[in-house]
């Protein structure tokens, strides 16, 4: 049975219809996903931007950090060494006179070691277990507390971006252990995980609650700075027994 000339109709209507429908949906499917994708690079610039930001953020916080550094040396050593070298030069001992070149030579010696810092080209020169050694060997040198640095190997092939901010947060967490937990000894390791690089710091001092939120964005920033680079931050702390802070490098 042949169809009647308005089932023909209907037909037609419905597949124009249905064709309709279909091109519709694939044409609003195909604007959907270039706007996804149009969002995901915004996110993408985003994110690729406040990483630039926190990259440069900390370069200028190390460089600042660098230069108190500098100030208090020209004015606690280099100026007490040129000091000593007038009184000495001052003298009418020929002894004297050789002991005041001496320490000249070693002022001169300390300033050309402080103008290598005034950039940031020091960074890739050092190493993570250099850099801690000396921040710890400086904390001694005060006779704040006693420190040891444990490690099972060095951090010798980091990129330049990921070792700022492991040393801003490496800086930040022993400023935090001097300037809070008032502890007896600061020890540093570095160590494997499986198959995860970790430091860690922990200090003996006063520690707190660190199940109750934070009152201060110190630790948020720590944490958002290492998942900039794709590492990890934990801490945990006790009331009388001190904190432990874990950075764990990315893979």
């Amino acid at each position: 049975m042949e169809p009647t000339e308005d089932q023909v109709y209907v037909i037609i209507f419905a597949t124009i219809f249905l064709g309709g429908i279909m091109s519709t949906f694939v044409i609003s499917m195909v604007f959907i996903h270039r706007q996804r994708q149009a969002q995901n690079r915004q996110k993408v610039d985003q994110i690729k931007s406040e990483h630039e930001m926190t990259l440069l953020n900390i370069e200028n916080e190390i460089q600042q950090e660098t230069l108190t550094h500098i100030g208090r040396e020209l004015h606690d050593n280099i100026g007490q060494l040129l000091s000593l070298a007038k009184l000495n030069f001052g003298s009418i001992k020929p002894e004297k006179h050789a002991e005041g070149r001496e320490i000249l030579a070693q002022a001169i010696r300390e300033v050309r070691g402080l103008s290598k810092q005034l950039n940031l080209d020091w960074v890739e020169s050092i190493s993570i277990s250099e850099f801690i050694g000396q921040q710890l060997d400086r904390i001694e040198a005060t006779g704040f507390c006693a420190t040891t640095l444990q490690a099972d190997f060095d951090l010798v092939d980091l990129p330049k971006e990921s070792k700022l901010v492991l040393i801003r947060v490496i800086q930040e967490s022993l400023n935090n252990a001097i300037k809070h937990a008032l502890p007896d000894k600061i020890l540093i390791r570095i160590e494997e995980n499986g198959n995860r690089k970790q430091i860690r710091i922990k200090d003996d001092g006063k520690g707190f609650d660190s199940s109750q939120p934070s009152k201060g964005s110190g630790m948020t920033n720590l944490k958002m700075r290492m998942e900039t680079i794709g590492g990890e931050f934990h801490l945990t702390s006790s009331v009388g027994i001190g904190t432990e802070i874990t950075l764990t490098l990315p893979n």
